[in-house]
């Protein structure tokens, strides 16, 4: 009883991809991607209400030291 060779690991995916099919593979991934991410907000304290509530991020502007020194006059 030793470990899996790479052949062995090639066989149980295509068992798998055979038994579930590729989309229901795609689907269970990203439910497991939000799981984690939730998992993640939690641990830091975030709630989803929290998180929904936040505002969105806002482009920086561009404003040059010329611009600014004229605003100020």
């Amino acid at each position: 009883m030793g470990s899996f060779s790479i052949m062995h690991w090639l066989i149980v995916l295509v068992v798998v991809v055979l038994i579930f099919g590729t989309k229901k593979l795609a689907n269970v991934g990203s439910d497991l991607g939000s799981a984690v991410k939730g998992f993640k907000d939690g641990m830091n304290g975030k709630t989803e209400d929290e998180v929904k509530s936040l505002p969105a991020p806002t482009s920086v502007s561009n404003h040059t030291a010329t611009e600014a020194g004229e605003q100020k006059k």
